[in-house]
């Protein structure tokens, strides 16, 4: 998506009641791609946090182990 796509999409979507049905399709298109676009990085993000998540608590855990046995 370019800059003047976005500028585009942007009047279209304030004036839409009055734009050809070649514009509103332009920026369902534009909207999907986002649409995709957006959900398919939060799936990735949502991943790398449960990944990061389980990482922390498995280095956590042995920390504590490593601690714990120290202290005694």
């Amino acid at each position: 998506m370019t800059k003047k796509d976005t500028e585009k999409a942007l009047e279209i979507i304030n004036e839409y009641k009055s734009r050809s049905n070649k514009d509103l399709k332009f920026v369902l298109d534009l909207i999907t791609e986002d649409f995709e676009l957006t959900k398919n990085t939060l799936v990735k993000l949502s991943e790398h946090l449960d990944k990061l998540e389980t990482t922390y608590n498995v280095i956590l855990k042995e920390y504590q182990n490593r601690t714990n046995v120290t202290k005694r």
